[in-house]
Formats: structure tokens, sequence, C-alpha cells
């Protein structure tokens, strides 16, 4: 496996890699990595010739500063992971390698980018797309690799490769998660046991929506999730939204085949995300 930090360097590799005939496989991450990057990469290695895997603390989606600055970074652990499932080659640049002048780029999502994580985390869709174009530019994938916890993301970075007519096919690949049902998260390696152990009653309380979707409307399930979290001691509740899975618009009425759950939570300062098809 090798590891590149320069830009130059990963492109000539990525060019070499096109013009030897091989397929590129790419899995952006923000390290910290756990078994639902890995599996991107299982995925990753059995559709492609060549696997490259980012690691990029990426600020400009954080509209947290103090987010940014407690992000887990587990760099050689990290490497050792991805060796382990033989990832072809690593990019790890540093902030100035990746932005030497100020980003002025910006994109006009729509409604896609005003709802939930866009709502509560203005700026973030922006900085997201502003980095995904620039490795897909370095790292020249034929498929890139993401997973379906950040739906919206993943909705985002499809609308993105239409808006600037980018070649990777995006792949979405399920939630990984652990055996309470817990979304595997990067920042879950900041729980306290308590908080950990807390946890996984997010999943189980959008089970417990679904199971009530055929019956009841979505201003009753959202009421119900909300009562859910009204009182529990270590869970905060941000945002319950019921919305369509294409156009991320909410959803009020009667739960159609294709809408979604989606959900964010506080534990402590810890923000958790998940979702769950309904129907």
């Amino acid at each position: 496996m090798i590891v590149y930090d320069t830009i130059t360097e990963t492109r000539s590799f990525a060019e070499r890699t096109r013009q030897s005939g091989k397929t590129i496989g790419f899995v952006p991450t923000m390290g910290a990595l756990h078994e639902g990057h890995l599996s991107l990469v299982r995925k990753a290695k059995q559709e492609n010739d060549v696997v490259i895997v980012s690691i990029f603390v990426n600020p400009i989606q954080f509209n947290n500063p103090d987010d940014l600055k407690k992000y887990p970074r587990t760099l050689e652990n990290d490497l050792n992971m991805l060796a382990a499932v033989n990832c072809d080659a690593v990019f790890n640049p540093s902030v100035q390698e990746m932005y030497p002048e100020k980003v002025e780029k910006t994109y006009d999502f729509g409604e896609l980018a005003n709802v939930m994580e866009g709502a509560f985390r203005p700026g973030h869709f922006n900085g997201v797309a502003v980095v995904v174009q620039k490795l897909f530019e370095i790292t020249l994938p034929h498929k890139a690799y993401f997973g379906e916890k950040d739906y919206q993301q993943l909705q985002i970075i499809k609308a993105l490769v239409k808006i600037e007519k980018l070649s990777p096919v995006i792949v979405a690949c399920p939630i990984s998660r652990e055996k309470d049902g817990l979304a595997r998260s990067s920042r879950n390696e900041r729980l306290t046991p308590a908080m950990r152990a807390a946890a996984p009653y997010i999943h189980m309380v959008l089970e417990e929506a679904r199971s009530l979707s055929t019956a009841h409307n979505a201003i009753q399930i959202i009421n119900f999730v909300v009562a859910k979290f009204s009182d529990h001691p270590l869970l905060k509740l941000e945002y319950f939204s019921i919305s369509d899975g294409e156009t991320l618009q909410p959803v009020s009425g009667t739960i159609h085949p294709g809408n979604y759950g989606f959900i964010a939570v506080f534990a402590g300062e810890i923000r958790l995300i998940d979702n769950i098809r309904l129907i």
C-alpha cells in the first residue's frame, strides 16, 4: 500500500493506473476508520482493479470549530486497517496542500441542501461538495463509494455529479451497524461508556417509527419520536424528519414507499445521525 501526501503524486498514480487500463474505486474518508469504512473499501475492491482511500479531515465542512478540533485523528491505526483490507493507495494531504488559497467556490443544490443537516449545519454541504469535487479530480475514480448513514450527503453528491458533469459512478452502500443497532460513526469513539450504552436507543426508536408507518401519518410518527426523547437523561433530539428519499422534502401526510425517517441526536456535545426507510 502506497501513502501519498501530495496532489501531484496522487494524481500521477491515478493517471498511470488509468493508462494501464485498470479501473479505480475511491473511498473518501476523514479518518478515524471503523468497520463501516472498511466495508466500503471491500466493496470497492470487489468492483475495481485499484482502490484509493483519502484520509482528510476537511475543515470547510465543519460549522462548529470545536467539533473540528475534537474530531478523532488516528492515522497510524487507519493505515494499518487499510493495509489489512488490501487498499492500494492512500491520499493523506495537509490542509495547506488541499487549500493553498481561500475557497471561493459555491454551489446551488436548491432545496436538497436547505433541510435537515443543511438547516442545522449552514455551509456544511458546500464544504463537502468542494472537497469531493477536488478529490475526484485528484484520484480520477471510475466509481466512488459512500455510506447511506450520511444519506443527505449522498444525495448532494449525486446532484454535484450532475451539476458539474463529473464522471464517477456514485455507489451507495448500506448503513453499517454495531450488533446493538448503533450506526457506526467515527464520532462514536468520543462517547462515554454511559452514552455508548444509551446510543442504540436511537435506532430502536427508528425501528418503532417504521413499525407505525403503515397505520399512522407522518405528523403522528414525528410526535411519537419527539415524545420518546422528551425526557431521556442522556440523549437530546435535535430533529426528526420524515422525508421523500429522492427530494428530501418533508412529508406531513400519509407515508408512501420511498419515505425515510431522518434523525439527529446529541449525546452530550457529540452529535449522532441515523436514518431508516419507513416503507
